[in-house]
């Protein structure tokens, strides 16, 4: 969904010439209609959207309980437009001016990470992870904080995922970012966000459960 003419013709044709089902939108309301409507496995939704931005359509979607993965487009470069736009539901950013090569490559990573695994990549049925007072269940998607159901989004999920199972041991943030967003950029500052954000939710405003190992990365803790 992209108000510029040139840049949504750009973007169709390419998404297409690598093989995706493309459907455009120009505003903000056509764009809430057709995922409503057509039910996409991935939004690409630029932020300055005439009738309501990117992030009122990000917000919008995540109320109606519609869960999927949002890739947003922008041309702002400030931290706390991140920030919000990932505080809304959001899992991604690309910045423009954009090489469309990276828009195709994060939307491949995005995809990868909501699909279903195969059968023999994935845990026990019902299997939880537990670690503190977070449980966390791989087969529902579903997280518990102190017993109450926690709303994340599937990057966020990804990462508490990935940690928990990885519990007591310290990850780096480049091997967060590789496993996670299938890429390494260092000085994007997304896995420090996205950690952020995790402890918000979880109620570790304290820090006792994803603990930050100074200039390396983050560790959770098993107690």
């Amino acid at each position: 969904m992209d108000d510029e003419d040139g840049v949504r013709d750009m973007l169709t044709m390419a998404l297409e010439f690598v093989g995706f089902e493309v459907t455009c939108a120009a505003t903000g309301h056509q764009a809430l209609r057709a995922v409503t409507r057509r039910a996409p496995d991935l939004v690409l939704l630029d932020v300055n959207l005439p009738d309501l931005d990117g992030f009122e359509v990000c917000r919008s979607l995540r109320e109606r309980g519609l869960n999927v993965p949002v890739l947003f487009l922008t041309g702002r470069t400030d931290v706390d437009d991140r920030v919000r736009g990932l505080d809304l539901g959001g899992d991604d950013f690309v910045t423009k001016p954009f090489e469309l090569k990276e828009v195709v490559a994060r939307i491949r990573a995005l995809l990868r990470r909501t699909s279903e695994r195969p059968a023999s990549e994935r845990p026990a049925q019902h299997s939880q992870l537990s670690a503190g007072h977070v449980q966390l269940d791989p087969d529902s998607h579903q997280v518990w904080a102190a017993g109450q159901p926690v709303g994340l989004t599937h990057t966020e999920f990804s990462l508490l995922r990935y940690l928990m199972e990885n519990a007591g041991r310290v990850l780096t943030r480049p091997q967060i970012q590789e496993r996670v967003w299938n890429h390494r950029d260092e000085g994007s500052g997304i896995v420090d966000t996205y950690v952020y954000y995790l402890r918000r939710k979880l109620g570790d405003g304290d820090q006792s459960l994803i603990r930050t190992v100074r200039g390396v990365g983050y560790l959770l803790c098993t107690t």
